[in-house]
């Protein structure tokens, strides 16, 4: 049984405990319809990527108001735990190859729609095992490397043989291409990301065509990311995309501007880590109670929301340090920080505290928190 419950519905955000993950759910609520407004413009499939927010509340939310078709997991273990929370249509976006988790997504796959990703010939002929055994199909997308140099297949020819051995295998339904390039997804300027996107959907579009050429057409060609949706999503390549982080924004990704030079989609900010201040032992410090274990700081520290005047300038494991040159910050006083990665951050919390007009509207368990086998 969860507890470390840090509010209830219906207290005033002021009596929140901290530190804790708190959603603005009117931000929140305008990032899922504006990328659904896209994609339902664009005619484009938008399969939500629950590693941000291993959350089947939200992901219940994406769905019903964004139009999300499912959602995408990196683990099987996640997975589980959105099916088991009610959602039915789920990629795991990576490769599944311990013989215990491809029995576990064949199970899987007797209670909702899994699909999954594969990079290697001898994978199909395990996949295929397993679904068999249990009587299911699985359905899966060949990875291919569009640039990211992490898993994924050559594109190409190196392709085209695991999707005929996958639409030859019994048990398996070859259903298209993962072709995520992950590594643009953060860089700034937007030429340089515009030119990493365009090489991925050139050998995306070429191994679609080889695809077709062997008889074997594309019900999914899937990828992107936040930082680069709109170059995928008007490729005339790329149907399914698999944006995540849009729904939070974090530090980091507010810092990757689009070809005006503004913000992503104009995207706003909806999660903060809400800290207090505990020591203002010193006039120009103050130490708050964020520090490493409520965060991930990987991609940089946190950004301190509407403030100008106080900056989150170091941590340990258990503080904060704000500079306060001014000495305006009080003990208990309350800070929003935007956190520099959102998806390792959210995965350290049990809860989310969804917040509008100044009172808790819900409390959200983070259902796959923890979850990495």
């Amino acid at each position: 049984m969860r507890n470390n419950i840090p509010a209830r519905v219906g207290m005033p955000v002021e009596e929140v405990d901290t530190p804790c993950l708190m959603v603005d759910l009117d931000a929140f609520e305008r990032n899922v319809e504006k990328l659904g407004s896209f994609m339902k413009a664009h005619g484009l499939r938008h399969r939500a990527h629950a590693k941000t927010h291993k959350s089947s509340d939200i992901a219940v939310v994406q769905i019903e108001r964004g139009g999300a078709c499912g959602v995408c997991c990196q683990k099987v273990s996640e997975a589980e735990a959105l099916v088991n929370a009610g959602i039915r249509d789920v990629l795991v976006s990576n490769q599944v190859v311990a013989p215990q988790k491809i029995e576990r997504l064949a199970a899987l796959a007797t209670r909702a729609r899994v699909l999954v990703c594969v990079d290697d010939l001898g994978n199909v002929d395990d996949l295929s095992a397993a679904a068999v055994k249990y009587g299911v199909t699985l359905e899966c997308l060949v990875e291919i490397d569009v640039g990211a140099g992490r898993c994924g297949v050559a594109p190409g020819e190196p392709a085209v043989a695991i999707a005929q051995r996958i639409a030859a295998a019994p048990g398996l339904a070859f259903a298209g291409l993962q072709a995520y390039q992950g590594k643009a997804q953060h860089v700034r300027d937007y030429d340089e990301r515009k030119a990493l996107i365009q090489t991925a959907i050139d050998e995306t579009r070429r191994t679609v065509d080889l695809l077709k050429a062997e008889g074997l057409s594309c019900d999914i060609v899937a990828g992107a990311g936040t930082g680069s949706f709109a170059l995928e999503g008007g490729s005339g390549v790329y149907n399914e995309l698999q944006c995540g982080s849009y729904v939070f924004m974090d530090a980091d990704y507010q810092r990757v501007k689009d070809a005006d030079g503004q913000p992503i989609a104009e995207f706003e900010n909806s999660l903060f880590i809400v800290t207090a201040i505990m020591s203002k032992a010193k006039a120009d410090v103050a130490i708050c109670d964020a520090g490493l274990k409520a965060q991930s700081i990987d991609s940089g520290l946190p950004v301190v929301f509407g403030r100008e005047d106080v900056a989150y300038i170091k941590c340990s494991d258990e503080h904060g340090v704000i500079s306060d040159p001014g000495n305006v910050l009080r003990l208990n006083e309350r800070l929003k920080l935007i956190p520099g990665h959102c998806d390792p951050t959210v995965n350290v919390y049990d809860w989310y505290v969804g917040v509008r007009n100044g009172r808790v509207e819900a409390v959200w368990p983070v259902t796959a928190r923890g979850m990495t086998l």
